[in-house]
């Protein structure tokens, strides 16, 4: 089990980056997923979940109306796009499957999740 995370990088204040999370050694579609970031001096922190299907997706206020969470199962890849970027944005960003048929995910926290990726850094300039 497998994820990689892909996407990140430096980017001014108000730019837009999009970041991949792929599965590698097994199928994606039947776990829900979740983005964390983690700043330096920081704790991790949960930013945005997706349920396996797609229908169901959450946001951490800080990000609300500016990242958008997606899926494509055909792809084995799940997408957070992220507008409107800010310097307290920077982070390294990791996505992690929950297990399936579990409902903690949505509540962003780390305990609900069982596989993790190794992170991309993303950098917002001012």
């Amino acid at each position: 089990v497998q994820l990689v995370e892909s996407g990140g990088g430096l980017v001014e204040a108000g730019g837009s980056l999009r970041l991949s999370c792929e599965a590698s050694g097994f199928t994606l579609r039947y776990y829900p997923i979740g983005w964390f970031r983690q700043a330096p001096g920081k704790e991790r922190e949960g930013v945005s979940c997706i349920s396996d299907s797609g229908k169901t997706t959450n946001y951490a206020d800080s990000v609300k109306g500016r990242f958008t969470i997606s899926r494509d199962n055909t792809k084995n890849t799940v997408y957070l796009q992220m507008n409107n970027l800010k310097p307290e944005d920077t982070a390294v960003y990791y996505c992690a499957a929950a297990a399936p048929y579990t409902t903690n995910y949505y509540y962003l926290m780390e305990q609900g999740y069982e596989y993790w990726g190794q992170g991309t850094q993303v950098t917002v300039s001012s």
